[in-house]
């Protein structure tokens, strides 16, 4: 089964929880560098949608961060400088 993305503007969206410090250091690491990204609390109400798309790209784990960019494909746990990159090339 195939799981369409979530929609977003953003040339990058985190989706991310509360507790995770991988997110936590991911999103301190791109605001050092004023990298912008948009943030989706895949705690929140209302996220089951978000959750099964996260699920579909991590084989069927519910892992975050997760990110997805504007071009859509997507990566699970990137560092900082990764995201930078891409970010980059899609704002080229």
């Amino acid at each position: 089964m195939t799981v369409q993305p979530p929609e977003t503007n953003a040339p990058v969206t985190i989706f991310y929880a509360d507790w995770c410090p991988f997110c936590a250091k991911l999103r301190k690491n791109l605001d050092r560098s004023e990298t912008p990204y948009d943030l989706v609390d895949a705690e929140a109400e209302g996220t089951e949608d978000i959750n099964e798309w996260i699920k579909s790209v991590n084989d069927g784990n519910r892992i975050v961060p997760t990110v997805l960019y504007s071009d859509g494909t997507h990566v699970t746990n990137p560092p900082a400088s990764e995201v930078r990159a891409k970010y980059a090339e899609l704002t080229a």
